[in-house]
């Protein structure tokens, strides 16, 4: 007969056995992540920014009676890491820092996509001395 402890180890085991390793890509799809070998492109985030963004976000990203301004202290990288664009395109995010509502998920907009109007975004916050 098997102890405690050992029969709570094989019950460990056997949960895990059946748990898979998601991969890499597995990963950052989940995430909303670009491929691995993907290159940002400003004038494309240009483009993309303007099409799905500045109805909310304004023109140029600074702000509208719809949403907040992206070229803003506030959304500085070390204070809303890229990461957090692709989160708040695919999910949506809650009201915060503002009072413009919730964000709902921009449905059809790639991790591509969101990586070319991060990249848009972080341009013009440096053209305005956000850093």
């Amino acid at each position: 007969m098997l102890k405690k402890s050992g029969l709570l180890f094989l019950l460990v085991i056997t949960i895990l056995s059946g748990c898979e390793v998601p991969s890499p890509e597995q990963v950052r799809e989940k995430q909303h992540q670009p491929a691995a070998n993907f290159s940002a492109d400003a004038g494309k985030g240009n483009v993309i920014f303007h099409q799905y963004c500045a109805r909310c976000h304004g023109e140029k990203g600074k702000g509208s009676n719809q949403g907040p301004p992206l070229i803003h202290k506030i959304y500085r990288p070390d204070h809303h890491a890229d990461q957090s664009f692709h989160w708040a395109v695919k999910d949506g995010t809650k009201q915060h820092h503002w009072h413009f509502g919730n964000m709902p998920p921009i449905v059809g907009v790639s991790p591509e996509q969101v990586g070319h109007i991060v990249a848009y975004v972080r341009q013009e916050q440096r053209r305005a001395g956000i850093r």
